[in-house]
């Protein structure tokens, strides 16, 4: 059993978090990095001193002495990186989305099925958020009942990075895959609840007239195989700073989160005052899977965030697109590794 991994991160606007991520695990060590852009390169090179340097990912993805690829280059390209990493025996760290599309998603699971010894895991960080890990363990105490209805919007708060950045200028970009992927896994880990259909409507109403082509708003509404029934939405032309609203309704009680404020209901009397949730939010950086996921490779366990979560993630968000896409109710199309 290998006990002192390297690593090689390639892309470094958030993967720089990513870099911080391994070098803090006692048996890991980052030693090359990857950017397209040489002044990025250079600047970030400059912070983490005696990494190598590359503009070429193959540098890092063929490198016999590299163990695990950091991937958080543009979304366009993350397919391709991600197959090639695991063609060349590498274990996959990705920043979201996986991929782009469901053919690509298939392509993915394909390699992922001839080497499940590889770890594959994506930055899914809500997780790692405090609040939502207490939430998840008073909804498992049975605290709130059954739950019956959830209700959430990915209020992102950075317009400009789709009609100014790199996101704008990728065809058919997704806020979906690109935000809304996020409260698909954290409403799945906190409910326990699988996505079986969906019905999901977009507009471009806050960005139209600029360079940005796509739906700048996703909604859509799913249904589990509970009866359970839940609301995302991707909101990329929210006014208003980065957060996550969040509701959840159960028959005993009730969460709810906005920007401003977070609190527990345990009764439809407004004379009850209601629990303040105290526990911190966001409270996580986005590099603190990265620990768990080196722990995953070393003790050969599942990661906190596993190759099937994520492609089940990804396949509830290419359904909310089809949907759109096809203005009608889509079947989610989940693909097992097991297959």
């Amino acid at each position: 059993m290998k006990t002192n991994l390297t690593a090689g991160v390639i892309g470094l606007g958030v993967g720089e978090s990513h870099i911080i991520g391994y070098d803090s695990h006692a048996s890991c060590s980052v030693t090359k990095l990857c950017d397209l852009s040489k002044d990025v390169l250079k600047s970030v090179g400059c912070r983490h001193p005696e990494k190598q340097l590359t503009s070429k990912p193959d540098d890092i993805i063929c490198d016999p002495d590299i163990d695990i690829v950091s991937i958080a280059s543009y979304d366009d390209y993350h397919k391709d990186q991600v197959i090639a990493s695991l063609l060349n025996g590498k274990h996959v760290f990705v920043e979201k989305p996986l991929c782009l599309d469901n053919k690509e998603l298939t392509s993915i699971v394909k390699i992922m099925r001839k080497n499940r010894f590889l770890k594959v895991s994506s930055n899914l960080i809500l997780r790692m958020c405090p609040r939502f890990i207490e939430l998840r363990k008073r909804i498992k105490s049975g605290e709130l009942g059954q739950i019956f209805h959830m209700e959430s919007s990915y209020d992102y708060g950075r317009l400009q990075k789709l009609t100014d950045g790199w996101r704008g200028q990728i065809s058919n970009y997704s806020v979906t895959l690109g935000g809304g992927i996020h409260l698909i896994d954290l409403l799945s880990w906190i409910s326990g609840e699988k996505f079986h259909e969906v019905f999901a409507y977009g507009n471009d109403l806050s960005t139209r007239g600029s360079s940005f082509s796509g739906n700048s708003l996703t909604s859509a509404i799913l249904k589990s195989a509970s009866g359970c029934t839940t609301i995302i939405t991707s909101n990329f032309g929210s006014v208003a700073p980065h957060h996550h609203k969040l509701a959840v309704y159960g028959t005993n009680g009730t969460f709810e989160q906005s920007l401003s404020t977070a609190s527990y209901f345990s009764s439809r009397e407004q004379s009850v005052t209601p629990e303040k949730a105290d526990a911190p939010y966001p409270g996580a950086q986005k590099g603190d899977l990265i620990n768990d996921f080196v722990e995953s490779i070393i003790k050969k366990t599942q990661p906190n965030i596993n190759a099937q979560e994520v492609i089940d993630s990804m396949s509830v968000a290419l359904a909310i697109d089809e949907s759109i896409k096809c203005n009608s109710p889509q079947l989610v199309k989940y693909q097992n590794l097991d297959d």
